[in-house]
């Protein structure tokens, strides 16, 4: 399995900007209804930061640093809840912030992404208004120059339509650092796992929260900022990651034609994600539990009208 790149650093915050209130254990505190998780690994200047923009409870999971990330974080902000692991398990650490929160909301975060003012509660709020949505992604607005990111316009023309008990059109994917999510339903689904680690995370999910019955919906009020770092991948890298990512879901989830389908296809515009894939191909079959058919025509319907 290859190493995912750690998460990308946010720019400096003003010198006026607050820290958030402060929290206890699991970013349980008086009146919150939704936590902040946070995963990272060696970015430490840019991460405190960003730490800083966050209005609610904040749960940090170190992905195993090795640049004084923790114990920075825990002299400067005390009120973030730090979890320190000792070695890197990608977006899975996203999953033990969840299990550590104590609110029934958690929105994720980047290290160079952050919820807009009132977001936080205006996410509860969609989520006590409906029952069945287990999953929002809002609208991600990049740079200083807030560019809209192009995902949220695909995401409002979801060819699956808005169901009459969602706040908006219905997905089968999202944008992790633009998400929030009901935390019970998140653990039931088993949130962010190890066979795909990272990135390309999201599907699977989706996948099973939409199996189990629950709704993801897209906001377009709901603002996250992203400020992407100049410490990336190079867009080859970042492509061959992902379509291992998409292999793998595909095995754990798809009926066998698409897994072929999609082995060819990635064999033919990414070989070395087929040879990354192979470490994870026993856990992904292990895993192994194909969506149920109302999930395949939801992806049918998708990819049709995309």
């Amino acid at each position: 399995m290859s190493t995912p790149p750690p998460p990308e650093p946010a720019p400096a915050a003003p010198a006026s900007t607050p820290a958030a209130a402060p929290a206890g254990r699991g970013g349980a505190r008086r009146g919150a209804r939704t936590t902040v998780v946070v995963a990272s690994m060696n970015r430490r200047e840019e991460l405190l930061a960003s730490l800083r923009r966050h209005e609610g409870p904040v749960v940090l999971v170190d992905n195993g640093s090795t640049d004084g990330t923790v114990e920075a974080v825990r002299e400067q902000l005390p009120h973030v809840d730090v979890v320190a692991l000792p070695a890197n398990r990608g977006a899975a650490a996203r999953t033990i912030g969840v299990e550590r929160a104590r609110t029934p909301y958690v929105a994720f975060a980047d290290d160079d992404s952050w919820w807009a003012p009132g977001m936080l509660e205006r996410g509860a709020d969609l989520f006590d208004a409906s029952p069945r949505l287990a999953l929002v992604c809002g609208r991600i607005l990049v740079g200083p120059e807030e560019r809209p990111d192009g995902i949220g316009d695909l995401m409002a023309r979801s060819a699956l339509g808005t169901d009459d008990d969602l706040p908006g059109p219905s997905l089968l994917g999202f944008v992790a650092c633009a998400a929030m999510v009901r935390r019970d339903a998140f653990l039931e689904a088993g949130g962010f796992d190890d066979v795909v680690f990272f990135p390309g995370e999201e599907e699977r999910l989706s996948y099973d929260l939409a199996a189990a019955g629950h709704g993801l919906a897209y906001v377009e009020d709901l603002v996250v900022h992203h400020h992407p770092s100049p410490s990336r991948d190079a867009p080859r890298e970042r492509q061959v990651r992902i379509a291992r990512a998409a292999l793998l879901t595909a095995v754990m989830r798809r009926p066998w034609p698409a897994v072929a389908r999609s082995l060819v296809t990635t064999l033919r515009s990414h070989p070395e994600a087929v040879r990354r894939a192979l470490p994870s191909l026993r856990a992904a079959l292990r895993a192994r539990r194909p969506n149920p058919p109302a999930v395949e025509a939801g992806i049918r319907a998708l990819r049709q009208g995309g």
